[in-house]
């Protein structure tokens, strides 16, 4: 469980807003279900955060525990971020914002969105929901057993 404390409302849906309602947060939570993990991947990803958003924005995930990270096997400076169970939990959101997108938006969607958009053409909703969650456990457990295998290993 999330503990929140000095939240503005009692109520769940302004609370949660508090937490991921703001851009950035969602932005880097798609990012990682894009299989960016890195602080050089996030800055490098098309909306272009400032780095002193993205530093803020990924404090507070951590805080709220919608993610986590370890540090690379070969270099320690670098933080490997990937989701908790907490911030997995949010696919079906940044599903359903993708799908009115795709309905309600009159505009040209990047490559990734127009491929993803043509790959699950026709099929159910909870069926590309388990499956995009399924392929990000699948990356975040090759990500972390990376990091338990021996430094040694080229």
């Amino acid at each position: 469980m999330i503990t929140v404390e000095n939240n503005r409302s009692t109520c769940p849906v302004s609370t949660a807003l508090e937490i991921v309602g703001d851009q950035w947060s969602m932005i880097i939570i798609r990012d990682l279900f894009l299989q960016r993990v890195s602080f050089k991947d996030f800055r490098s990803a098309p909306e272009n955060i400032s780095t002193n958003i993205l530093t803020d924005r990924l404090h507070k995930l951590l805080r709220y525990k919608l993610i986590a990270f370890q540090l690379h096997p070969t270099n320690k400076k670098i933080k490997q971020y990937y989701l908790t169970e907490a911030g997995l939990e949010l696919y079906p959101l940044i599903y359903e914002l993708s799908m009115w997108s795709k309905k309600h938006l009159k505009m040209t969607f990047h490559p990734l969105s127009e491929a993803w958009y043509q790959s699950i053409e026709g099929m159910p909703r909870e069926e590309i929901i388990q499956n995009d969650i399924q392929s990000y456990k699948d990356f975040k457990e090759k990500l972390l057993s990376k990091s338990n295998q021996t430094q040694f290993h080229n």
